[in-house]
């Protein structure tokens, strides 16, 4: 999927006229050597095996090509010369754009109030206002608000928060993309990733760990003080020049989780007409190229090898995800 969709990325660059894909790399450090077993060594073997352009970055390397990093503190890891981050605000907004210009009509500000059953199947939706949307079939995409808005599935999928801080580097020089690529320090313990410098001069840091379980309207959606520690901390071993920089806004990115770390994307069995596809977990939009087209075979029913690791599973338990990053279950 992520080869896919990288290729789709690279696409849509040159379709639209505008830069929404920027392929810098990815640099993943560990604190230890990296072994057999480990995220970053199993990541470079694999991404080696299938003909991505990869390089190993020892302590020496790293201080010499990027000199943010504590090198002391991350003595091996390795490269991947052809990842990159989507612009995900702009890239929202181009796509909006050609959906309306291939005739889809786009229902902004209405919200949702519940989906509109009738015998045995559903036939649409019903918005706060009361009106109904009749349809043939409902695809309900609406991420960390599923187990809000369908609260039937609240034993297998969760919301959850994640810490955002966006930075204002005193040495901007040390963060542009060339000598500060994407970053994984340690993720699979840390949690922590990520991006250069940004077009506004924001270096953006942000946590993938298990989160905080909360509703997408909660008062709870506030980067917290203990967040805010835990993560200077992380500055201070891994990027000193970051350390004292002045936070320029927080946020809560919101993941829809599912127990083991895969997408949902399957009819309901129960609700003839309706398609749930949810469980981004932390994951999704980098595969929004490829995601439409596996939707759209759920609901057709048509068949896609994908589709039986994104079945309908409600058996399956808490703590079955495999990122270490994440794990919740008991070891």
């Amino acid at each position: 999927m992520a080869e896919q969709s990288r290729e789709i990325w690279r696409q849509w660059n040159v379709k639209f006229g505008v830069e929404l894909y920027h392929e810098i790399g990815f640099l993943f450090m560990r604190q230890r050597p990296i072994q057999p077993g480990d995220f970053e060594y199993e990541s470079f073997t694999l991404l080696e095996q299938r003909g991505h352009r990869v390089e190993r970055i020892d302590s020496t390397q790293l201080r010499e090509r990027y000199p943010a990093w504590n090198s002391e503190r991350y003595p091996d890891g390795f490269l991947d010369l052809e990842a990159g981050y989507a612009e995900s605000g702009r890239a929202v907004a181009t796509l909006i754009q050609w959906a309306k210009s291939l005739g889809v009509e786009l229902r902004e500000n209405a919200k949702f109030h519940d989906l509109d059953e009738a015998g045995d199947r559903i036939k649409g939706i019903v918005l706060e206002d009361g009106e109904k949307i009749a349809a043939t079939a409902v695809v309900m995409a609406v991420g960390a608000w599923t187990p809000y808005a369908l609260p039937f599935t609240r034993n297998y999928l969760r919301a959850s928060g994640q810490p955002v801080f966006h930075l204002k580097p005193k040495q901007p020089e040390l963060f542009t993309p060339e000598r500060f690529p994407i970053f994984g320090a340690d993720i699979s313990t840390t949690g922590y990733y990520g991006f250069p410098l940004n077009r506004d001069g924001v270096v953006k840091i942000a946590n993938h760990g298990p989160g905080r379980e909360m509703s997408p309207n909660s008062s709870d959606r506030v980067v917290t003080k203990e967040e805010e520690n835990q993560m200077r901390h992380f500055l201070s071993d891994s990027f000193p020049a970051l350390t004292d920089s002045p936070i320029v806004f927080t946020r809560i990115c919101f993941y829809c989780d599912t127990h083991d770390g895969n997408f949902w994307i399957a009819p309901d069995p129960e609700r003839p007409g309706l398609t749930i596809a949810a469980g981004d977990c932390g994951h999704g939009f980098k595969f929004a190229p490829v995601l439409g087209g596996i939707i759209a075979d759920a609901v057709e029913g048509k068949s896609n090898p994908l589709l039986g690791k994104f079945r309908w599973r409600p058996k399956v338990k808490p703590g079955e995800t495999k990122e270490a990053a994440r794990f919740r279950g008991k070891l």
